[in-house]
């Protein structure tokens, strides 16, 4: 593990005062975690800085070829006021596999976790009170080379930034309603689909306007060869209900492995409910709900925990989910699974880290 010099900010923000009116990812904290990368010293410079602008020439690599990935976990406050991380070595070794496959180079994961905590508890004070809200970290890897030419840069950086956050749609947990797309596709097998590179949510903007102009908050993504199972949403991985029996979209290098996703299949198992994850058909689903077999669908997604779907559009096909509720098995995993992030809830998985 590398040593991690500490630099602090001699002009604090003023931070804020109404935590239900912080939003998502408009705020930002004093300080950043940085180090850099070169093929000499590999990982080196691991620092805490006073956030900060980076100055970039317009030939960067990362501007014209795109080699950036991210991740996003939380921090949460308890009750007693004491800081905890939710499985954020997960969240690093994913990043590890998401620079394998842009071509960048494996993350020091063990820097990574001592500098994030480190950094946290700097901005321990940043860290929101109220029922709901938390500090969202954002660690990212971008590449540094000055140079045209399509190839890998030699140059990287890695930095995490904090911000505190309110719920992640405006309306907490309420149902959302979600435009499945037929036209434009996200991701295919062998392409990057598994991973969180930038590039991949570029590919879903377009696609999330069309879905906001009908009145729909989220987009749901079908494969993109034969656009008829269904794959993600942007933001969270899909699940749904049959009674006691939860079903997800298996994992096919096109579907990001989520965290949350791991993590409420393992509570549903240990809660009693059956799950299973196969290829699932959209007509399927369509099907299903009109023939009331499906009960519930929801997402999951460190962002916003579990978000129920309310209403389903495809082409003029419209299903509807308990009444435009959130359903049973959607509230108490959420239930559970916040439980445990927020101290409520023993963690018997040993996904807890302290700070």
């Amino acid at each position: 593990m590398l040593p991690i010099s500490i630099t602090l900010s001699e002009h604090l923000k003023e931070k804020p005062q109404d935590e239900s009116k912080l939003g998502f990812g408009r705020i930002f904290t004093d300080h950043m975690f940085i180090m850099d990368y070169d093929p000499e010293n590999g990982w080196h410079d691991a620092r805490i800085v006073p956030y900060q602008n980076f100055s970039m020439d317009p030939a960067s690599v990362v501007i014209h070829y795109g080699q950036a990935i991210f991740e996003g976990s939380k921090c949460y406050r308890t009750a007693d006021g004491s800081l905890q991380l939710f499985r954020p070595s997960a969240n690093f070794a994913r990043m590890t596999r998401s620079a394998e496959r842009m071509g960048m180079p494996a993350l020091d994961e063990e820097t990574a976790l001592e500098g994030l905590k480190q950094l946290i508890r700097v901005e321990a004070d940043w860290v929101p009170h109220q029922e709901g809200t938390s500090l969202y970290i954002r660690p990212t890897m971008i590449s540094t080379d000055v140079q045209l030419g399509v190839h890998a840069s030699k140059t990287y950086r890695f930095f995490i930034i904090l911000s505190p956050v309110g719920s992640y749609y405006k309306n907490g947990l309420q149902p959302v309603s979600i435009y499945v797309e037929d036209k434009y596709v996200r991701a295919v097998r062998g392409g990057t689909g598994f991973t969180k590179c930038a590039g991949n949510y570029a590919a879903s903007i377009l696609a999330g306007e069309i879905a906001e102009k009908k009145g729909y908050s989220q987009v749901l993504w079908l494969d993109g060869v034969e656009q008829k199972y269904v794959e993600e949403v942007g933001s969270m991985n899909m699940m749904f209900a049959y009674g006691n029996k939860i079903v997800t979209p298996m994992l096919n290098g096109s579907i990001l492995p989520g965290i949350t996703r791991d993590s409420i299949l393992t509570l549903a198992r240990q809660l009693g409910y059956e799950t299973e994850e196969k290829r699932i058909a959209i007509s399927d689903v369509f099907a299903d709900g009109h023939a009331g077999k499906l009960t519930e669908a929801f997402g999951t997604g460190t962002a916003a925990v579990i978000s129920p779907v309310g209403e389903l559009l495809m082409e003029d096909d419209k299903l509807i989910f308990q009444d435009g509720k959130i359903g049973p098995v959607a509230q108490k995993l959420y239930d559970t699974l916040t439980g445990i992030q927020y101290g409520r809830l023993p963690d018997e998985n040993h996904w807890i880290v302290k700070i």
